[in-house]
């Protein structure tokens, strides 16, 4: 059910299955969460104008984009990590001012992932 169609935002979560309402999921069964991340990246990511680089890698290729980190950000959430356009920020989010969203994820990319078997990574790259 991975359809990663939505304007605004990406998600990744560690839950085990996807509703239809989640148009923004690209991956799910995820080994970690935003709180799982390391303190070093945590603290990177919560510095205002902290530039943040995500690549998603799967069986069907790579897309990468950039994001924006900010002191807002609580980086809370032990089941999601979720990436914006917007400037909103929840105990969810990755980061924000983010150049693309699930819409643009290349289809082939979105199709590799929807098998149950398909693992792809997300890289995490931020620099302060």
């Amino acid at each position: 059910m991975v359809r990663a169609t939505h304007p605004t935002t990406i998600e990744i979560t560690k839950e085990e299955y996807l509703t239809p309402g989640g148009d923004c999921v690209l991956g799910v069964n995820a080994d970690k969460a935003l709180a799982q991340l390391s303190s070093r990246t945590r603290e990177a990511l919560a510095s205002d104008g902290s530039k943040v680089t995500l690549t998603i890698l799967s069986p069907g290729g790579e897309f990468r984009l950039t994001a924006m980190g900010s002191r807002l950000l609580p980086l809370e959430s032990e089941t999601a990590i979720v990436i914006r356009r917007s400037e909103f920020v929840c105990r969810r989010t990755l980061a924000i001012r983010a150049d693309a969203a699930a819409m643009d994820i290349p289809r082939e990319i979105v199709k590799s992932l929807c098998s149950p078997r398909a693992r792809g990574t997300l890289r995490i790259e931020v620099s302060t």
